[in-house]
């Protein structure tokens, strides 16, 4: 579904990424790994067109993104839950999830305020809240809801359970298995390795805007000391 090759990118005169390369399929979940600073929301920004990719080859279902400005991305099928949740903090949380209502795929059984109230019903408790009067989870809960609302073709979700409550965490990743069930293409860039284990079905480790380790479940837990000297100072 996805195929990013060789890319570079960066802000001005500051090269981010250097060679940064993966790929989705269809129905896969992927998590990119690594410190901070390493590239992986520059990667998230270039894939949505927030940022003009240098150099590579950025496709999505046989089509290139590379060059695409934001709207046009997003209208392929790309649904991001952004680093720091920004959702609109003046508008209720109904307000959040119809303002982003789409079906630009016709898919058959499309995300409705309804569904996404039934895998998160606290937002269905507090849809007349403003959001910025909700708790960090419940605005996490929201941004992905949000998301969802655009019927995506890939989901995108950007540290999705960082300074999240341990409960709170274990809420955000049985969404993303449930999604999972349904046939939801995502990426997530996270850091917790055994919760990811049992959800994704690679790791990519990122260090200085490229790719240096790759694996699936079973060898990020048997070579899980050599992947998390990659994730610590």
């Amino acid at each position: 579904m996805l195929t990013v090759r060789n890319v570079a990118s960066g802000y001005g005169r500051s090269q981010i990424l250097f060679d940064m390369s993966f790929e989705v399929g269809a129905g896969e979940a992927i998590c990119l790994m690594g410190r901070n600073g390493m590239g992986k929301t520059t990667t998230i920004r270039t894939l949505m067109g927030l940022l003009p990719p240098w150099e590579g080859r950025i496709e999505f279902a046989g089509q290139p993104l590379s060059g695409l400005p934001a709207a046009r991305v997003a209208r392929q099928g790309l649904g991001l839950v952004p680093e720091g949740r920004q959702v609109f903090p003046n508008l209720t949380v109904h307000e959040n999830l119809r303002v982003a209502a789409a079906n630009r795929q016709d898919h058959a059984d499309p995300w409705t305020l309804d569904r996404v109230y039934s895998l998160f019903p606290a937002l269905r408790e507090r849809s007349k809240s403003y959001a910025n009067l909700l708790s960090g989870g419940e605005q996490q809960m929201l941004a992905i809801g949000r998301a969802l609302m655009t019927n995506p073709r890939l989901l995108i979700l950007d540290e999705a359970t960082e300074g999240l409550a341990p409960v709170v965490r274990d809420q955000i990743w049985a969404c993303i298995t449930a999604l999972r069930g349904l046939g939801q293409s995502i990426i997530v860039i996270d850091k917790h390795i055994q919760r990811l284990s049992g959800i994704v079905d690679r790791f990519y480790v990122v260090e200085k805007g490229r790719v240096v380790w790759t694996g699936d479940p079973e060898r990020v837990l048997r070579e899980e000391q050599t992947v998390r000297a990659f994730l610590t100072v």
